[in-house]
């Protein structure tokens, strides 16, 4: 994965080393997650797909959940960019396998 130089173009001095403002960021215990689980068929051609949005931590954590949660729901899906989709319409299902797991966890949207 590289680093995002937004705003760096191009350095003439020789030294120069780019520090990334990106921290490595700690995942936080399940009890402190506030996650929110909203249905979602925005530019999806019509399909529906659970979002489950405000995870913090770890990619690897993140693409652990979102595998545990796919596969308790016999889904594909994606988890990336601390958003994890899972394909069809699972929201009471993905909540409560999130509040069982210990996750601060509840429905958003209409």
């Amino acid at each position: 994965m590289k680093p995002k130089r937004e705003g760096i173009v191009y350095s003439t001095n020789p030294d120069f080393v780019f520090e990334s403002e990106e921290k490595n960021i700690q995942t936080l215990a399940n009890q402190q997650q506030n996650l929110r689980v909203m249905l979602d068929k925005k530019q999806r051609g019509g399909k529906k797909v659970t979002l489950i949005t405000g995870f913090v931590g770890q990619p690897a954590d993140l693409e652990a959940l979102g595998k545990s949660l796919k596969t308790a729901c016999g889904v594909g899906g994606s988890a990336k960019d601390g958003e994890i989709l899972v394909q069809g319409d699972f929201r009471e299902k993905i909540l409560q396998l999130l509040i069982k797991q210990g996750f601060k966890a509840k429905l958003a949207g209409g």
